[in-house]
């Protein structure tokens, strides 16, 4: 019956939380690669941080959670996840959509709903719960 329950779950992502997706990862791809063809003593200085915004405060806060959770990797030893970190990030997010109800745009609304259930679901399959 368990097994049955688990492949009943099925995942529903809103397109424009896909297309969101897909432009950052874009945009990432591209700052990567400018990055590559920099020289290196280039590298060592940051330029500009672009302006902030509310996706960009949201992705920063799922990123964080993310990372916690061990589902971003970087170089070097890999650490084991950290829950209690990962839950904080939640919490963060859950208390900006609580904070912000009501004077959102639409689209920031559909953002950070649809990151903030993805984010959830991805600790609940981390966590085992």
């Amino acid at each position: 019956m368990e097994e049955e329950k688990k492949e009943d779950k099925k995942l529903i992502i809103d397109e424009d939380w896909k297309h969101q997706a897909q432009r950052e990862k874009e945009i990432l791809s591209a700052q990567e690669k400018t990055q590559q063809e920099k020289p290196q003593a280039q590298k060592t200085r940051p330029g500009p941080l672009p302006k902030g915004n509310f996706a960009a405060l949201v992705s920063t806060l799922v990123t964080q959670a993310l990372f916690a959770m061990g589902m971003i990797k970087v170089e070097g030893p890999q650490r084991e996840p950290d829950l209690e970190m990962a839950r904080y990030h939640i919490d963060m997010l859950e208390t900006l959509e609580e904070k912000t109800k009501g004077n959102l745009t639409e689209d920031e609304q559909k953002v950070l709903s649809n990151t903030l259930n993805e984010v959830r679901m991805a600790y609940v399959k981390v966590s085992g719960d």
